[in-house]
């Protein structure tokens, strides 16, 4: 996409930054539910971008996590590439080179491994979610990296109850929606970037799904397009979770909550040497889930944007070619 020159401006750091996104508590979702679930949705409604702070999840099982799949991308290219599942990339291992966001002229600088939701022999979704695959070379990767999806899959299902009061729904509403929904965990492995050139670690995209939930990186780069055209960086403190709005959900709401371009940028020169490792969760809707507009977000002044509905399988498969994972 053209990025505004406003945004070339900031990125350069000529212009001041804006405010930022401020945090949300998660410790607030037992003590005072409506008030975490009124900042949680003004903060979707400003940046489509919000960050939960005393998330409350083990920070050594995090770490583990993530050692993990340090380990497996540390492997020869020639034992990652045996992980390829030919499955539109949605299981397994998916190599440097491959995603390009939408519209973009360059693949983006980043290689990653997808898990996704077991599901038992006989289940109703069981044509459109492949089994998982597991790295032998490393024992500890199953139970760890398993342990991170259950984790946030739970964490995701706990904000959309504070989503769906703020939007004026019962609390459960999206529990049936999404209970078996084909969400991913990615683990993400951003190469040392030694050189200059077109391509950048993430081009400017927004995510396909409902929410997607990402513990903090450990090295900077993740920057989201504020509605004034300029990128608003999002370093969040350690131990915080940065949470999005998916086209999914924008589309459900008729863009009460945004859907926000993001990227991952390159590092600076004195941080071209280092990696950048980083695990987002893509939290999404049961594959036949009808999505159509709720009611409560249309009104006179906000026409319907999307008067045919589309079930979530048919939104998915249609992003993934747009973006060449099928």
């Amino acid at each position: 996409m053209d990025v505004p020159p406003a945004a070339n401006a900031y990125s350069q750091g000529s212009v001041p930054a804006p405010a930022g996104i401020q945090p949300v508590s998660f410790a607030r979702f037992g003590s005072d539910f409506d008030a975490f679930a009124g900042d949680l949705g003004r903060s979707f409604e400003r940046y489509g971008f919000a960050v939960v702070t005393d998330h409350g999840l083990p920070q050594e099982k995090i770490e583990a996590a993530l050692a993990a799949a340090k380990a497996f991308f540390a492997l020869p290219e020639e034992v990652k590439r045996r992980y390829v599942t030919g499955q539109g990339f949605q299981r397994g291992y998916t190599p440097f080179g491959v995603e390009t966001a939408k519209g973009a002229a360059h693949h983006d600088l980043k290689e990653f491994w997808h898990v996704g939701r077991e599901l038992p022999p006989g289940h109703r979704y069981r044509e459109l979610m492949p089994d998982n695959v597991w790295p032998a070379e490393v024992p500890e990767f199953r139970a760890a990296v398993g342990w991170l999806y259950e984790a946030l899959d739970a964490m995701g299902r706990r904000l959309l109850e504070a989503i769906a009061a703020h939007l004026s729904l019962e609390r459960g509403f999206f529990g049936p929606t999404v209970s078996d929904g084909n969400s991913i965990l990615r683990l993400l492995h951003y190469p040392p970037v030694p050189f200059d050139g077109p391509h950048i670690r993430a081009g400017a995209h927004e995510d396909i799904n409902v929410i997607t939930l990402l513990l903090g990186a450990e090295e900077a780069g993740l920057e989201v397009l504020d509605r004034d055209g300029r990128w608003l960086p999002i370093n969040p403190a350690p131990g915080s979770l940065v949470v999005n709005i998916g086209d999914m959900l924008q589309r459900l709401t008729n863009h009460v909550l945004p859907s926000t371009t993001h990227r991952v940028v390159n590092p600076p020169p004195e941080r071209r040497g280092v990696p950048r490792y980083s695990t987002p969760f893509f939290l999404h809707f049961n594959p036949d889930y009808r999505i159509e507009t709720l009611p409560g977000c249309i009104e006179p002044e906000r026409l319907n944007r999307y008067p045919e509905p589309i079930t979530a399988e048919a939104f998915l498969q249609q992003r993934l070619r747009e973006i060449r994972l099928l």
